[in-house]
């Protein structure tokens, strides 16, 4: 199995019926003379990162502690201003309670934040969005396409929309054949399409560069037949 991927910007779109009767027919057609199979797969996004919006909370919440920790004086003033200031001292399980609620508070506060899926992209480390990419589209290539063809010859191309990420996969036999790098035509044809806001053409020619690779290292048998479904799979 190989895989090459690239980053292609920042924006975002959606395919229309168009872009899928686009990319259905340029499956179709590069593997008219090819024993390969073509699977496109245009994902919005390839994981929830609910994890890291987790993890982005707790580091609020663990800063927000520490400052009143280190800075009890400031807080106390807060609260007595908070409070009206006629009120007795507090005592210490009173103090810790508020500490506590304030705490849970930020906690909730930044994970409701969180919820905008663009912030929580945006949080989100590039090399775990690139890595959670490519699992998700290993996962897909391993229970749509992987080893379904009788000669293994099946090939990926997957599109994450929201990480702005795209992968080729290619099946056991292509990959014994086909380099890594060999893919380079395809990413590029889709990166600057999807760029230019066609992602539905990209994906296209992406299909037609693949299907030239596919052409020439399995040429179509007398008895090859259509293994897996042409059509463009929206996630």
């Amino acid at each position: 199995m190989v895989d090459t991927y690239s980053n292609f910007g920042t924006r975002a779109f959606h395919l229309t019926e168009a872009d899928h009767l686009m990319v259905s027919n340029a499956v179709s057609a590069a593997e008219h003379n090819s024993d390969g199979e073509i699977v496109t797969i245009v994902a919005d996004h390839s994981d929830t990162y609910n994890d890291i919006a987790i993890a982005w909370a707790t580091i609020v919440a663990f800063f927000a502690l520490a400052a009143m920790t280190l800075f009890p004086a400031f807080f106390q003033g807060l609260i007595d201003w908070a409070l009206g200031g006629w009120h007795p001292p507090l005592t210490a399980n009173e103090y810790l309670t508020i500490v506590v609620i304030a705490v849970s508070l930020k906690w909730l506060a930044m994970r409701l934040l969180l919820n905008w899926i663009p912030l929580r992209l945006a949080l989100t480390p590039k090399r775990i969005r690139n890595a959670r990419v490519r699992a998700r589209a290993t996962d897909l290539f391993r229970v749509g396409a992987e080893a379904r063809t009788r000669a293994k010859t099946a090939v990926l191309v997957y599109l994450s929309m929201r990480e702005h990420r795209a992968e080729i996969i290619a099946d056991a036999a292509i990959s014994q054949l086909v380099a890594a790098e060999k893919w380079g035509d395809a990413m590029i044809v889709l990166i600057n399409n999807v760029r230019a806001g066609s992602p539905g053409k990209g994906m296209a020619e992406a299909v037609e560069q693949v299907g030239l690779l596919l052409t020439e290292h399995f040429p179509r048998s007398s008895d090859d037949t259509n293994e897996l479904p042409d059509r463009l799979i929206e996630l």
